[in-house]
């Protein structure tokens, strides 16, 4: 059965999602604690001397607070999920663990197509259509493969096509480019496709483990 990102287990507690993230992030960021408590304060020094130039020391330091932990939250966020897609990077089904850690109404289905070189094509259904994503060393024929059987098996059905890797879409842009495919298909519509492609043959593959980005940069309420 295809998997749905947002079906999978329980919804973690936000503070629960932060504290791994960060045990991921420092394994791969060194001195990660100390980076983070310097760009802390290194915001608040500056939110301070602002005020003070302006005569307003004590307001800028109370707004401050708030703003240093804004910072230093958006910039983890950025160091967590550059680490995350470091340590898939090159893995085989990287591309499918990013897909399938998208938030929305995004249906993922891994390895719907491999060949002997370990090329891969997954499949992701949504509002824009079906979107195969390709990776591999040289996955242009296997692509062109699933793209017919996919045409075949749902005439008139929208169907995009993604190469992840060198000359193609990086990693790191997979999620947003998706995002952005012009939207064809209603709820419904996307409904009947999915039960329609269900009947397809799935392939089961190694994807890899570990925390990934969720389409934002850290968890919060």
């Amino acid at each position: 059965m295809s998997s749905r990102n947002a079906s999978a287990p329980e919804k973690q507690k936000w503070y629960v999602q932060v504290r791994e993230t960060y045990t991921f992030a420092k394994e791969h960021i060194s001195l990660l604690g100390l980076k983070l408590a310097g760009l802390f304060f290194a915001t608040l020094a500056a939110m301070t001397l602002i005020g003070r130039l302006l005569g307003y020391q004590w307001v800028f330091l109370i707004l401050g607070l708030p703003t240093a932990f804004l910072v230093t939250t958006y910039i983890f966020g950025r160091w967590a999920s550059a680490a995350a897609y470091g340590s898939i990077e090159g893995q085989l089904g990287a591309a499918a663990s990013v897909i399938q850690a998208m938030r929305g109404a995004w249906f993922s289905t891994p390895g719907v197509g491999v060949d002997k070189n370990q090329n891969l094509v997954h499949r992701v259904v949504g509002k824009p259509g079906i979107i195969l994503v390709a990776e591999g060393s040289r996955p242009g024929t296997l692509l062109a493969e699933q793209r017919k059987a996919h045409a075949r098996f749902v005439q008139g059905a929208p169907i995009h096509e993604i190469f992840v890797g060198e000359g193609g879409v990086p990693l790191t842009k997979l999620q947003k480019h998706i995002k952005k495919l012009p939207k064809a298909l209603r709820p419904a519509e996307v409904t009947e496709l999915r039960r329609r492609l269900e009947a397809l043959p799935k392939t089961a593959l190694p994807i890899p483990k570990g925390p990934m980005p969720q389409g934002r940069k850290i968890p919060r309420r």
